[in-house]
Parts: structure tokens; C-alpha cells; sequence
């Protein structure tokens, strides 16, 4: 049996539901708590036993606060919570431990007592304490089509149990609903935090579980399939992902069996979650159109469109841009290039909306962009410097203005796609330095395969970075990614590079400020 919420993990059996907890501010740190239960002893004359399981905290004095409570067969709810201490009952069976002890040992075993203190039989509960660093979470639409009929006087009444891989055995990440008599089932939207999915790393393997429910408790197993996060992301870029169930019992005894049916993921997308809060960001993008990207008539240039109709940046931009758009509400991006003249008077700009429209440089979707910048490159002239403070500046511009407001209403992410030349490297330090105390960060993403160093030093993962005049950066904002790295790993580790710092950029601004973040816009 276990225990889920955002902070509290468990097994398929329960999941927390019950009173508010404490404010996340007020934790030092976030702790997912898994835990189970093993021969409970059987309570019912003519069934087993239909536990509960309750979970209070106690920072100090007599009195103890419920945290949580489960109740069965129901699927995850989620909220933070802060333990110094915490008890489990279920009936009369209880123990007491400090969160210290479960923290440092990461997995404990212990027997549980009654009332009087006297043993519960042999029933023991295991807890499992991992830190929650990451932000991020799956958000799943799955459906099952063809699944084995297991029921006398019905269909099947299927679940899925997703598991992630750990030291000592697959561990339960998720449970779904039961969708009643059905082969063909079609799941509600879930959520799974992409820690307790597969540790946060996209290549990790996962399994997937799926069972007809027994009011009985012994449910019966259909059949499974493995893959990883990053396989499931990269087929549901086209149409679906789809996977065979099987049953190695069932292959073994029945000639031409093939599968128990095929489990379908229509969505996988990976977001990131603040404080309980869905966050979207208003992405902003930048092309570089200076002339040290070779003249675009030259098939060695970066911005040569080739037969096919592909370049360096048209990939790029189709590549990051799916992964940033999904993070936008409204999908309407403001494109920019720098660099070039343009005309018909010729003069160098270093922001300047790519569809000419100074007044409205909002581009429908990625494909707004991409088109966009098609029909701009061959009326503009590749040129120079390469000057990054301009377009900074112009959206540090629009994070000063969402800082006036109390809530900060809007926190934005600055694309800039570039070959990684610069000529304003004093002017670009001072820009990132003044906007890292404003509601935005910066993704660099380099293309083609020059040296990439001055872009490495603005990341500041080497220190703090400092303007020409010493001011330091109040918060690293700035993430580089070289596209080449990760042209042919596929979508999904692509987004995990480019999305590897924003999580915390955000988190850092909103705790700096004591602001709310931003809440996920209701869908018109």
C-alpha cells in the first residue's frame, strides 16, 4: 500500500488526499516520501483487509497534524509538505520515526506495532526518502486498444502502473484509473513528475504495467512494455507512440501469440512546475544575420537553404522552438533578427522583426517563424557587428515591466540562435548582469562549428558572471546549448540540454522577489 503526493510517493494502492499542508517556502528542503506495507494483518471475516493509511507530522510539543490521508484504489493528488517528524497508521498499526533518519538512510524496513505497542503480527512498513530537485513533470494522454478479455461475465476492467528503474528493483511511479468493461480504454490526462518517472534523465528505461481490476486486490496482469521517456517523446513529435503489450506467460504456453494488446501515448510533454504552479513562459527569438555566417548564396554558409530546403538555422529553429513552445500560452512569438541592413535604406539593425512588422512581430507558432524567416533572408544583407546587448536589453525591457506588477505576471525566455561570434562582449555582460534581476532568462543556442567559448563564458557555469566594471550577477540566466551536440540525439535530449537551468532560473527569481509565479492560463 502506499502513500503518493507531490513531496509523498507511494504505491498503486493509495494516494494522499486530506487536509492543506504547510507552504513550501517554509521546507529547507523537498523530500518524496515512498511508502509500503507487507502482511498487514487481515482485519475482514471473508475478505482482506481494505487499509488506510494516515500520515502526521510533529515539529514539536505533544501534538500531532495530519499531513495526509489515503484512501484506496485512488489515483495520485498532489501538494507539498515539510515533515520533522511523521507517524503511519493503518487501524492500529503505527510507527514513529524522525525524517533525518529516513532522509540518511534512504530506505527503511521496520515492524509495525499496535496500540499497546505489542507487534502486528509480521506486517512491516518500507520507506523510501528521495530529495525532489527537479521541476519538471510528464503530462500523459494514454489508451489501451484490444486488450486481453480477462473478465467471465465482462470485458476487462484495465490500469496501468508505470515504474521507474532503482537500485534495488522497478519502483511504482504512477497508477491510473480503472476504466470499467473495456478493451479498448481510454485514460484520463495524468501527470507524473519526471524524477519519480525516471530520475529526470530522458534515456533511462521505464516499464508499463497493465492489469484488470479485481475488487479482490489480486488484480490480473495483462501485460507490460519497456521503452524510455526519450522514445515516447520522439514518436509522439509525428502522430502517437504505440507499444505492444505482452505476456511472457501467455507467449510461452499459446503458438502465434503476438501481444495482449497495444498500449497508445497520444501526449507526452514534459513541463515545469513552481510552488504547486504550472508555469509559461512568453519565448522571444533572435537570428543572427551577421556576415561571419558566410553569404547565404554559398553552400558553405550557415544560412545557405540547400535543395531540400534546410539550413543550420531553419533546424535549429524547428528543433528548440518545438521544445520552448510548449512553455508559451498563446504560441505567438516576437522574431528578431540582428546584424543585417536592410532595406531600402540599407542600414545596419540590430533588432529588427523578421516579417517587417514593427508594430506587430508576432509569428503564429513555429511555423510562423519558420516562414518568416524564409521569406526574410533573401531580402536582407548579411552584415555587422554582431552586437547580442540590443535585443537583451529590448526583452530585459519587457521583464521591467512585468516586475512592476505585484505578482509577476510573466516571466520571459529570450532564443537567441547564433554562430557564437560577438563584438559587444562588454555591452552583452552589462545586459545579463541588469537582467538577471528582472523575470527572464537567456537560451544561446550555437549552430555550425565555430569556437563556442565566448558563449560558454556569458552560461557562467564556470562562476559568476560579472560585468566589464566587476558588478556580479545576482542569478545565473543564461543556458548555451551547441546544436551540433545534439542534432542527431533526438528531440527529447535536446529539450532536457535546453531546458536544463531553467527550472532554477525560475525558482531563483520568484525566491529572490518573494513573488508568485505566474498560473497556467485557463483554456478559452
Amino acid at each position: 500500500y502506499t502513500l503518493i503526493s507531490t513531496f509523498i510517493q507511494a504505491s498503486p494502492v493509495m494516494a494522499a488526499v486530506g487536509t492543506p499542508a504547510p507552504k513550501v517556502t517554509d521546507c529547507v528542503t523537498k523530500v518524496a516520501l515512498s511508502i509500503s506495507c507487507e502482511k498487514l494483518l487481515d482485519m475482514d471475516a471473508f475478505s482482506k483487509s481494505d487499509p488506510q493509511c494516515v500520515l502526521l507530522m510533529n515539529s514539536s510539543g505533544p501534538h500531532w497534524c495530519e499531513v495526509s490521508r489515503s484512501k484506496s484504489l485512488s489515483i495520485t493528488n498532489a501538494y507539498s509538505a515539510c515533515f520533522v517528524l511523521f507517524t503511519y497508521k493503518s487501524f492500529s498499526y503505527s510507527v514513529e520515526l524522525s525524517l533525518e533518519v529516513v532522509v540518511s538512510s534512504r530506505k527503511l524496513t521496520r515492524p509495525l506495532v499496535m496500540k499497546d505497542k505489542k507487534p502486528a503480527g509480521k506486517g512491516t512498513i518500507t520507506i523510501c526518502a528521495e530529495e525532489r530537485t527537479d521541476n519538471r513533470v510528464v503530462d500523459f494522454e494514454v489508451a489501451g486498444r484490444k486488450l486481453d478479455k480477462k473478465d467471465f461475465f465482462g470485458k476487462s476492467d484495465p490500469f496501468l502502473e508505470f515504474y521507474k528503474p532503482t537500485e534495488t528493483g522497478w519502483q511504482l511511479a504512477h497508477r491510473t484509473e480503472v476504466i470499467k468493461n473495456t478493451l479498448n480504454p481510454v485514460w484520463r490526462p495524468f501527470r507524473i513528475p519526471l524524477q519519480s518517472l525516471c530520475g529526470g534523465d530522458v534515456e533511462k528505461s521505464i516499464k508499463v504495467e497493465c492489469y484488470d481490476y479485481n475488487s479482490s486486490g489480486s488484480h490480473d496482469f495483462i501485460g507490460s512494455f519497456e521503452t524510455t521517456l526519450s522514445q515516447i517523446q520522439q514518436a509522439t513529435q509525428t502522430y502517437a507512440a504505440e507499444f505492444e503489450c505482452t505476456n511472457s506467460k501467455k507467449k510461452q504456453k499459446k503458438k502465434g501469440y503476438k501481444n495482449s494488446g497495444i498500449i497508445v501515448v497520444k501526449k507526452c510533454k514534459v513541463l515545469i512546475i513552481l510552488n504547486d504552479i504550472l508555469l509559461f513562459y512568453p519565448g522571444q527569438i533572435a537570428i543572427d544575420f551577421t556576415g561571419s555566417n558566410g553569404d547565404p548564396s554559398s553552400p558553405q554558409s550557415l544560412h545557405y537553404i540547400n535543395p531540400q530546403g534546410y539550413n543550420e538555422y531553419l533546424a535549429a529553429i524547428w528543433a528548440v522552438g518545438n521544445v520552448i513552445q510548449d512553455y508559451d500560452s498563446d504560441k505567438m512569438f516576437p522574431a528578431f533578427g540582428f546584424g543585417a541592413q536592410l532595406p531600402p535604406s540599407w542600414q545596419v539593425s540590430h533588432e529588427f522583426p523578421i516579417n517587417f512588422n514593427p508594430s506587430n512581430p508576432f509569428c503564429a507558432g513555429i511555423e510562423g517563424v519558420v516562414q518568416a524567416y524564409q521569406q526574410c533572408l533573401p531580402q536582407v544583407k548579411l552584415y555587422g557587428p554582431t552586437n547580442f546587448s540590443p535585443i537583451i536589453n529590448h526583452v530585459a525591457n519587457f521583464g521591467l515591466q512585468a516586475l512592476q506588477q505585484e505578482t509577476a505576471s510573466q516571466y520571459f525566455v529570450l532564443l537567441i540562435i547564433t554562430d557564437g561570434v560577438i563584438t559587444d562582449m562588454d555591452q552583452t555582460r552589462s545586459a545579463i548582469v541588469n537582467a538577471s534581476r528582472l523575470p527572464m532568462s537567456i537560451i544561446i543556442v550555437g549552430v555550425g562549428g565555430a569556437d563556442f567559448s565566448a558563449m560558454e563564458f556569458l552560461d557562467g557555469d564556470n562562476g559568476i558572471l560579472r560585468s566589464a566594471v566587476g558588478e556580479a550577477a545576482l542569478r545565473d540566466i543564461v543556458q548555451f546549448v551547441p546544436f551540433r551536440q545534439f542534432q542527431n540525439a533526438g528531440i527529447a535530449a535536446l529539450a532536457q540540454s535546453v531546458l536544463a537551468e531553467l527550472p532554477d532560473q525560475v525558482a531563483s527569481f520568484f525566491n529572490l522577489f518573494d513573488l508568485k509565479p505566474p498560473r497556467e492560463p485557463t483554456p478559452s
